[in-house]
């Protein structure tokens, strides 16, 4: 079994390489504005997956994948011989679609206010549906509690 510490440290390590060479040394002109997000590798320290973000339409992110594809051999080798491990990670390529994610939580947290909105404006006018008193009380004990209470201590002497 491998360290998980270790592959941690392999990951971030791959993260940074595919990063500095993406912008050093790939001239693919369908390279768009990337950003290596993140990247992740199995504990046999086999294969990687990096995670990248786009900036700009559909277009420039079906050109940057390919641009990736392409320059996949490259950013192996350059992988590999930076971890100094007997096998180089294989690598794959995942559009990370956090901003696509970002709007469609913004949009349920928005639909969320304006049904607690919604609720609030209802429960503004609303009443109970019952009585004040919602349990049902005998009503002798209810008059002798209030006798009790009424009740006047005559003819004791103070002293």
């Amino acid at each position: 079994m491998t360290d998980p510490a270790k592959v941690r440290r392999h990951a971030e390590r791959v993260r940074e390489l595919v990063a500095s060479v993406v912008r050093t040394q790939i001239k693919d002109p369908r390279l768009g504005m990337i950003t290596i997000t993140d990247a992740r590798i199995t504990a046999d320290l086999r294969e990687a997956t990096v995670f990248y973000t786009v900036l700009g339409d559909a277009a420039a992110q079906a050109g940057t994948a390919a641009a990736l594809e392409s320059a996949k051999g490259l950013l192996r080798s350059t992988v590999g011989k930076a971890l100094g491990l007997r096998h180089s990670p294989s690598l794959a390529f995942v559009h990370d679609d956090v901003s696509d994610q970002v709007k469609h939580i913004d949009e349920l947290l928005a639909s969320a206010r304006s049904a607690d909105a919604e609720v609030q404006r209802l429960a503004a006018g609303a009443h109970y549906a019952g009585d004040s008193q919602p349990y049902k009380v005998d009503d002798e004990a209810e008059a002798d509690d209030v006798d009790a209470e009424d009740e006047v201590v005559v003819g004791q002497d103070r002293r």
